[in-house]
């Protein structure tokens, strides 16, 4: 089948599976960012076990190939009687793997921040959470702007994990199976999807660069 042919066939199918590609990219990357700041936070703790704790779970989810800890998360926690549903359980992985790298952004970004600024914050009485609250944290989430979007462009890349699982609608890798299982797609049921993830990384990424330029900041 052409393209042409292809899109008159499944373009409505397809759309649908851009916009399962956006939300499982959306949903997964702010879950993912949520559990970096808890990780970045207790990376960065005072207390001995928080760090090593933190620490411990980007190696973990840093080194793991992203299908294995799919098929762990599908295969393994129903013996321990949790059975979730298949986009849950792309969700969940996607999340962990994506919140790793999120981690060692933060504190890419942390690491940016003079030793002057925590310094000048204690001696003015700043607690710990008040220093992250108010100095550290902002000044490290303005810090990586390119780098999250780099991320975020992953995460849009790593939902093709879910075409190893049934979804319905499928993502937009999965929609190549679902094509080519029904017609003879080729390589432009392919290449339909490769222009969804490439157009959307190039919207994020003008996105993210014109951010960058405006809550840079300059030193």
């Amino acid at each position: 089948m052409g393209i042409g042919e292809l899109i008159s066939t499944y373009g409505e199918i397809y759309l649908q599976s851009l916009m399962k590609t956006w939300g499982m990219t959306l949903i997964s990357f702010c879950l993912a960012m949520i559990i970096a700041l808890v990780i970045t936070v207790m990376r960065v703790s005072p207390m001995r076990p928080l760090r090593m704790a933190g620490d411990l779970y980007v190696q973990i989810f840093r080194n793991i190939p992203g299908v294995s800890l799919l098929v762990i998360v599908v295969y393994a926690l129903p013996y321990l009687q949790l059975t979730l549903p298949y986009e849950t359980c792309a969700l969940v992985t996607i999340t962990l793997v994506v919140s790793a790298f999120a981690s060692e952004n933060l504190m890419t970004g942390i690491n940016t921040i003079g030793v002057g600024q925590i310094e000048a914050a204690r001696s003015v009485g700043l607690s710990f959470g008040q220093i992250l609250r108010h100095v550290v944290i902002p000044q490290a989430l303005r810090s990586v702007v390119l780098p999250m979007t780099n991320l975020l462009i992953g995460t849009l890349l790593t939902t093709a994990l879910a075409s190893q699982v049934p979804l319905n609608p499928p993502e937009l890798t999965g929609m190549v199976n679902y094509v080519n299982s029904r017609s003879v797609g080729g390589i432009g049921a392919f290449f339909i999807s490769a222009l969804g993830y490439a157009g959307t990384s190039v919207i994020i990424g003008l996105i993210g660069n014109r951010l960058d330029q405006r809550v840079r900041i300059l030193r």
